[in-house]
């Protein structure tokens, strides 16, 4: 099932097992390291799948302004031992529907990992401008169309 939460509707174990997640693949995995704790997981809607009392998916999302202009959808991540089922997609194409029906926007922006372009492209993203490096990681802005 997956559900929308704000942060401080997330209990103690949602929370530990969203950050180890995020850790267990942004940091350990693809050895990079970098301050996930941000501050900025107080301002987002945190959206994640549970499987048997375990966080296998999960995406946070931004309204307009909080970290673009636009409504936008970062720390897309899906558990390495559940790759291959389609979850990256279906808890983006929960985003996406929980942006259209609960914010203000016209577009849906994100700053995507190059090699996943084919996945956001696939769900109706494009980019816009040059590539950059964030984390140490190839990036790209991608922006969706959604009124």
């Amino acid at each position: 099932m997956i559900v929308a939460k704000t942060f401080d509707e997330l209990n103690i174990q949602e929370l530990y097992q969203i950050l180890r997640l995020r850790s267990e693949v942004f940091v350990v995995e693809q050895d990079c390291v970098y301050q996930d704790l941000d501050n900025k997981d107080q301002i987002s809607i945190h959206v994640f799948q549970n499987e048997k009392d375990e966080i296998v998916a999960y995406t946070r999302i931004f309204k307009s302004g909080d970290y673009y202009k636009n409504p936008s959808i970062g720390r897309v991540v899906v558990s390495k031992k559940n790759r291959g089922k389609e979850l990256g997609k279906k808890i983006m194409i929960y985003s996406i529907e929980y942006i259209k029906n609960n914010l203000k926007g016209e577009k849906i922006e994100l700053s995507a990992q190059t090699y996943l372009d084919k996945f956001y492209k696939d769900l109706g993203f494009y980019k816009t401008g040059e590539d950059y490096l964030e984390d140490g990681i190839p990036h790209q802005r991608m922006i969706k169309e959604i009124n």
